[in-house]
């Protein structure tokens, strides 16, 4: 038996549900609005969130029924980790599907599952909701 954490030993496809769920971060990043070109492909990012983030807690509201909800939300799976390139280097699960460990701030490592706020890294007071943005204001809100 192993006393490592399941992630250094574990791939995602091996992980149980309530491992794979435990990896988020509670960042809030992948709930961003994006703008895919039509001719190149080519996505942008927005400091808009999906109307279903929880500012706050950086947390989906409905998680359970989100794609029901907002049609093109994106389900993460071990399939398709790697193909998401817009997905944040600080993702953790695009950080196992890459052989990394998780950040100290993650809250696996730290215990504390505000500790991704204290570090500033998820979009806690950074980001609007698209509840508040028409769709025609969106490309006011694309992001570097």
């Amino acid at each position: 038996m192993t006393t490592e954490p399941f992630w250094k030993h574990k791939s995602l496809e091996e992980m149980t549900r309530k491992e794979w769920e435990s990896l988020c971060d509670g960042c809030g990043k992948c709930c961003l609005v994006k703008l895919e070109d039509e001719d190149t492909g080519a996505i942008e990012a927005t400091d808009v969130a999906c109307r279903l983030l929880d500012l706050g807690t950086c947390r989906c509201i409905d998680y359970g029924h989100r794609k029901r909800r907002v049609p093109d939300c994106v389900k993460l799976t071990p399939g398709n980790i790697e193909e998401l390139a817009w997905m944040p280097g600080t993702c953790a699960y695009r950080l196992v599907s890459e052989g990394k460990d998780l950040f100290a701030w993650h809250p696996l490592v730290s215990g504390d599952p505000d500790s991704v706020h204290r570090a500033g890294v998820s979009l806690r007071g950074k980001v609007v909701s698209e509840r508040n943005v028409s769709d025609e204001e969106l490309l006011d809100h694309v992001v570097d």
